[in-house]
């Protein structure tokens, strides 16, 4: 039962990505000829239960925790929600990271953050301000992220020329922080 309590907490904090079957294998030290009917078990308790509003869906290699269709309507007013369209910080902050360096990948995001963006990335996604730009050729293959016509016509931008130059934001921050602050502490603290 623990495994299958492991591998629920694995396709949850992998989000929209997914995880293949060997890597499953990995985490949760298991063959893999053992893991396919942990998913199989877990999958069949949310399909046998009413009140479950997940389902686990297996995409090319990828395994996906994702809401069943019955539940798109309630999410789609979710999404159209006056209250839901606020951006979190860490959303705004994926958002310029995407705006600038796009295209870009989730991980390429979480170096620069320092910190996981799966689950923003995925509410920028449901706000169509960002969206997938193709995928890196290469091992797994990991999506490319770039903003969407919607996002330029929300900031009223014409092209990414138009986006605040990152180099004079920098040197305005700089020269607007009073750098001998600790000194001047300091020496009042001596006087």
């Amino acid at each position: 039962m623990k495994k299958i309590s492991e591998l629920e907490a694995v396709l949850f904090v992998v989000g929209s990505e997914g995880v293949m079957l060997e890597e499953l294998g990995y985490l949760l030290e298991l063959p893999t000829a053992q893991v396919y009917p942990l998913i199989q078990e877990l999958n069949q308790s949310y399909h046998e239960d009413e009140t479950r509003a997940l389902q686990i869906l297996e995409v090319g290699n990828q395994f996906i925790l994702t809401t069943k269709k019955d539940c798109a309507p309630l999410l789609k007013r979710y999404a159209q929600s006056p209250m839901s369209n606020r951006l979190s910080q860490a959303a705004i902050e994926t958002l310029a990271i995407v705006a600038y360096k796009q295209p870009i990948t989730r991980i390429e995001i979480e170096e620069i953050r320092g910190v996981k963006a799966s689950g923003a990335l995925q509410r920028l996604s449901a706000l169509q301000l960002i969206e997938e730009g193709g995928r890196v050729e290469g091992p797994g293959r990991p999506i490319l992220y770039r903003t969407t016509p919607y996002f330029m016509d929300y900031f009223g931008l014409k092209s990414l020329e138009e986006l605040p130059d990152i180099q004079q934001m920098e040197a305005d921050l700089t020269d607007d922080l009073p750098t001998d602050l600790f000194f001047d502490r300091l020496n009042q603290i001596e006087e």
